[in-house]
């Protein structure tokens, strides 16, 4: 028998996991389910300029949004991928560039023809196969499906963008479907005495803001999920250390990069991220390594532009919640969990939260077994991210300081000891079930961080060498003809989504 379908939803917080939440639930659920947002003006978003990977695209699409007017209006540039200076050692840089790496062949994946190569003397490196990579080291970026007429696949992208303004756009499209805006602070959580199930939320006005389902986007303070129904966190600062962050926006720079620098430090790493009118800067660290007063001069002395205003501190816990479904609340972005950004997963585990919630949406009965799943599945993806996260720091073969020393000694999550022992034998990646790091990701991290395989893959061996030549000097004959053509970023934005006036004064 059919049971009751939901018919309210109220989202408490808005800021990108918010009206995310709201225009997809929105979008995807129609007039059935009456949707409000509870909102104060008075409490502030993390609100930092963000880097995304390409899994954003989705929403856009899924909305109806037009690319270049989001771009505009979010002062966004073009991303395709990120560079990591200085995590292996001084001086080393490599990057993780989200296109693919040349083409398999057979029952191989590509790596095992390049490994092989490179075993026979070849000396060109993995990301000479990559169009993001050779695009990204001339500052060049152009829209491309394929390479020319060949089998290689094009150029796959994200965005830089302000948080604040994307949140905004967001609103906007919610409203328009008809999400209902509360502004207030919530003074009280009404559950039921029965079963915990919240009722209501009750506002410092009076007003009281009822619904079925709740979905808690309060961010760090998570209100729901954790100040009412005490869900628990796990804390992963075992395998991920830092636990502190200053962010601080600067005067834009030339050249244009199209992609996020990940640059470590002493204690930490520190991020810039270039937007139209300005870059987003922020150091990401440790406070049993380095005091907060030595940590801003880190960041501020390793601006390439002024800075434009005070540093804003963050502190976190690295992990997430024990349930980030319980009863009849989910929490979604920080009040869910917290990753830091050094592979730019915040906005899409919002993302993936909200689809794993739509295909598991509950009727009025709340079913435990739809609960149970979509916690079984949020812990996998995020302990996969961690893993890959984790992946960065301890294969490092700094020693020149006691973060770094830390790091290089962390105890690996089974499921980390496990790709890696299998890479090291023979370049072999096995991607578990649908985690969000595909083959390609975990390939460019190892090798930039210095893992080798013993040996290639026998396989391999049964090309013939001069058709191995000939199998990679054409992908990259083709690469270097392709990203030849495409213009410098700086000139696709201006031609296709310069900033508004309205959101470049911002």
């Amino acid at each position: 028998m059919q049971k009751p379908a939901l018919e309210s939803v109220a989202i408490l917080g808005g800021g990108t996991a918010g009206w995310m939440a709201a225009a997809l639930l929105a979008k995807a659920l129609g007039s059935r389910v009456r949707i409000a947002l509870v909102e104060s003006a008075d409490i502030g978003t993390v609100g930092v300029c963000e880097a995304t990977i390409p899994q954003i695209r989705h929403i856009n699409a899924f909305l109806g949004l037009d690319e270049n007017a989001v771009m505009r209006a979010a002062q966004a540039t073009f991303k395709l991928g990120i560079q990591f200076n200085d995590w292996l050692r001084p001086g080393h840089s490599y990057i993780h560039a989200f296109s693919d790496i040349g083409l398999p062949y057979g029952l191989l994946p590509f790596q095992q023809y390049w490994l092989r190569a490179r075993a026979l003397g070849q000396t060109h490196g993995l990301w000479a196969y990559s169009i993001n990579a050779q695009a990204a080291a001339q500052n060049r970026f152009a829209r491309m499906e394929r390479v020319g007429s060949s089998p290689l696949t094009g150029v796959r992208y994200a965005y830089h963008f302000d948080a604040g303004l994307y949140a905004q756009h967001l609103r906007g499209v919610a409203e328009s479907l008809g999400v209902v805006r509360h502004e207030g602070k919530v003074a009280h959580v009404e559950q039921r005495p029965e079963d915990g199930f919240i009722d209501a939320l009750v506002l410092e006005s009076g007003a009281r803001i009822a619904a079925e389902l709740f979905i808690d986007c309060s961010g760090f303070r998570a209100l729901l999920i954790e100040g009412a129904l005490r869900a628990g966190y796990d804390d992963w600062r075992r395998w991920l250390p830092c636990d502190r962050a200053l962010a601080v926006a600067s005067a834009r720079v030339t050249p244009l990069r199209p992609y996020t620098q990940a640059n470590a430090r002493t204690a930490g790493w520190q991020w810039r991220i270039p937007l139209q009118a300005r870059s987003g800067n922020g150091h990401v660290y440790c406070s049993e390594f380095i005091s907060d007063d030595e940590a801003a001069s880190v960041l501020l002395a390793n601006l390439e532009g002024p800075a434009l205003g005070e540093p804003r501190a963050l502190r976190f816990t690295t992990g997430m919640r024990k349930q980030t479904w319980l009863r009849n609340c989910v929490a979604l972005g920080l009040a869910a969990g917290f990753m830091e950004p050094l592979e730019s997963t915040s906005i899409h585990l919002i993302q993936s939260g909200i689809s794993r919630l739509l295909s598991l949406w509950p009727d009025r009965d709340f079913d435990p077994a739809l609960r149970d799943e979509y916690n079984r599945q949020t812990r996998f993806e995020y302990e996969r991210v961690r893993d890959f996260l984790v992946l960065h720091y301890c294969t490092t073969q700094r020693d020149d300081t006691p973060f770094w020393r830390h790091c290089a000694h962390i105890d690996l999550p089974d499921g980390l000891a496990r790709k890696l022992a299998l890479f090291r034998a023979n370049g072999q990646i096995v991607r578990d079930g649908d985690e969000l790091f595909a083959e390609v990701a975990w390939l460019q991290v190892m090798v930039g961080q210095g893992i080798e395989p013993q040996r290639h893959h026998a396989l391999a061996d049964g090309m013939e060498v001069a058709r191995l030549d000939e199998f990679l000097g054409g992908m990259r004959m083709l690469i270097k003809r392709a990203v030849a053509g495409m213009p410098t970023h700086a000139q696709y934005v201006a031609e296709q989504c310069p900033a508004s006036a309205q959101s470049a004064t911002r």
